[in-house]
């Protein structure tokens, strides 16, 4: 049974009754309807914490999707997945397919920093300060060019460039 036959819920019945009439009368391809549907129901699984069914889902969408901006969603999402999973490689290579299809996409530019970041602390912890320091240099270079596209986002971010001093003025604000 598709996941959307099985929402419990009268909000999510709703949406997703209108979400299917509103996709049936659009004048879409068969197949970009059916990358949404497999998406919509992705995201249904992603939210209740079911990951090998929402990379399932996401998998089907990306081979049905040829939108590069949408497919650059589905790839993101898929990395949200690998990163709560702790497999930080595989998140990173799904935001850089994600980055390749839409550049200006900040929040996988922040997510890219966040997983850099992270290896540095991981790699200050074991007493590496030259590894520590060259993913601290690739955060920065990821924060920076989201804070780029989106000034007022990534305040933590902000703070810890400029406390670092790999940020040297105000320049977003």
């Amino acid at each position: 049974m598709p996941r959307t036959q099985r929402n419990d819920n009268f909000i999510d019945k709703s949406f997703t009754v209108m979400a299917d009439m509103i996709l049936k009368m659009m004048p879409t391809k068969q197949s970009a309807k059916e990358a949404f549907a497999y998406y919509r129901d992705g995201m249904s699984a992603q939210a209740d914490g079911e990951y090998a069914e929402a990379l399932e889902n996401y998998e089907e969408a990306l081979t049905l999707e040829e939108n590069p901006y949408d497919k650059s969603f589905i790839l993101y999402n898929m990395g949200l997945i690998h990163a709560s999973n702790g497999e930080h490689e595989r998140a990173l290579e799904r935001y850089h397919e994600a980055l390749a299809l839409n550049p200006r996409m900040c929040q996988a530019l922040n997510n890219v920093a966040v997983i850099y970041h992270y290896q540095g602390e991981r790699a200050e912890a074991a007493g590496d300060g030259t590894e520590a320091t060259k993913h601290y240099d690739e955060a920065a270079r990821y924060w920076l060019e989201a804070i780029g596209i989106a000034p007022n986002n990534y305040i933590e971010a902000q703070n810890w460039l400029k406390n670092t001093g790999r940020m040297k003025a105000d320049i977003y604000f």
